[in-house]
């Protein structure tokens, strides 16, 4: 965001007005453009003096798109506009701190950040949002020209704006601008705020579905981001309820769907996932294009390798067409298995269960523990004598209700077993203040 500071007595306003429209006028010479110049002057300060913010902006923006749209009407960069063309200085104070006083590009943050500085203006919600509607619609007009700048100004007006819903209407402007001009390297890093950034404008399913779309969509194209991308799919698919409103939509969603199972099933750090459960996911168990890929879906999440060596048998293509890696999917698959005896053998899982289901030797068992520790989703310890492993926690592929019921019932245990120790300490304690009490009639 910019700080505009005036160093003249000159309204910023005023003095954005006049640069432009010589500007504007410079090539019809000074009989023609001193009285439009002039004309145009006066037209800003009757709207300033009457509190017509909005007519102000028009003025602005109209003055302003000179700069927009004619790259060959800006300065070499290293010749500053404000300094000799305007009858005030303009410093652009940018927030990494560093003076862009130079710079034909800084002149123009300035000239638009003082156009948003309207909406600070204006007398009510409703006519900052007619405003922002004015700017966004200039500013992206043309996406792929300055595309940076162009998104640097989005963001001051966004935190120029006291409104949660001028805020998601400026921050999804935005996401197009980004998309449309290919500079989604400069929004991406905002992503990370998204989750404060809705519970702040308080946007509806359908809002949320729409933007968490739209990033995934962005994030699709960045290969180190692939984490991020199946974070947002999920959660773009988590906005289906199954309710009768979703009913004319959900079908939009099956690509993302296949994506989303994709993505999990390739992935060697994720054990666990929600999939499973969404409407949005369970629609494609009846469909006959990708009934397969839910069927691999339900394989990683509920069963162990000898099911999935089936199904890459008969499906060798699909693997592969999905660019899925037989040996890696081999490697999950294992660590999968594993976690399912863990849910199964509470006691301990012997040697020979490993084994077996994993399509081990003996002497990898100890191999493949440690490899389940280091990923974090197992604790254990190993019986070496007995040869047995013995669970304290692992991770649930799926947690659905029942583990929910699960939970429930582990914490109302543990909240017996702390009330019932409170109780014996606080009748130990009564007791032992009876026997002191005792002592003490005795000594006298």
């Amino acid at each position: 965001m910019a700080t505009i500071v005036n160093t003249t007595e000159e309204e910023p306003m005023l003095a954005v007005v006049r640069f432009t429209a010589e500007l504007a006028w410079a090539d019809a010479g000074p009989e023609v453009a001193d009285p439009e110049v002039t004309r145009l002057c006066l037209e800003a300060q009757e709207h300033i003096l009457a509190g017509r913010w909005l007519d102000m902006a028009s003025l602005m923006l109209a003055s302003a798109d000179l700069l927009l749209t004619s790259p060959s009407r800006v300065p070499d960069k290293g010749t500053s506009l404000f300094p000799f063309s305007l009858p005030i200085k303009m410093i652009c104070l940018l927030l990494d701190g560093n003076w862009a006083f130079n710079s034909a590009l800084a002149d123009l943050e300035c000239i638009l950040s003082v156009i948003c500085s309207l909406v600070t203006k204006a007398e009510s919600e409703e006519g900052a949002l007619q405003i922002t509607d004015l700017i966004c619609a200039k500013l992206t007009q043309q996406p792929d020209d300055k595309p940076a700048l162009r998104l640097k100004v989005l963001f001051s007006l966004y935190n120029l704006l006291p409104s949660p819903y001028g805020k998601a209407f400026v921050y999804k402007k935005a996401l197009e601008l980004a998309t449309a001009g290919k500079a989604t390297e400069f929004i991406i890093p905002s992503f990370k705020n998204i989750n404060s950034f809705v519970s702040e404008w308080g946007i509806g399913n359908l809002e949320q579905r729409e933007l968490y779309l739209a990033i995934a969509r962005i994030l699709k194209d960045h290969k180190g981001l692939t984490k991020e991308y199946s974070n947002f799919l999920n959660k773009y698919l988590a906005t289906f309820k199954g309710s009768d409103d979703d009913s004319a939509t959900i079908g939009d969603a099956k690509e993302e769907a296949v994506a989303a199972i994709i993505e999990f099933v390739k992935s060697s750090t994720l054990f666990q996932c929600d999939l499973l459960n969404m409407p949005a996911v369970a629609q494609l168990e009846k469909d006959e294009k990708y009934q397969l890929v839910y069927e691999l879906l339900k394989i990683f999440l509920t069963k162990r390798l000898d099911s999935y060596l089936e199904f890459q048998t008969a499906n060798s293509a699909l693997l592969k067409d999905s660019g899925l890696i037989h040996e890696e999917c081999i490697t999950k698959m294992r660590l999968m298995s594993l976690l399912d005896l863990s849910s199964c053998c509470s006691s301990g899982i012997p040697y020979s269960a490993i084994t077996e289901a994993l399509q081990i030797n003996d002497d990898e068992v100890e191999q493949w523990v440690v490899k389940a520790i280091a990923f974090k989703i197992l604790d254990c310890k190993v019986d070496q004598l007995n040869q047995t492993v013995i669970v304290s926690r692992h991770t649930e592929r799926i947690f659905g209700m029942a583990q929910w019921q699960g939970l429930r019932t582990k914490l109302g245990v543990w909240r017996g077993n702390i009330a019932s120790a409170i109780n014996t300490i606080q009748a130990n304690k009564v007791t032992d203040e009876g026997t002191q009490g005792m002592q003490g009639l005795m000594i006298r």
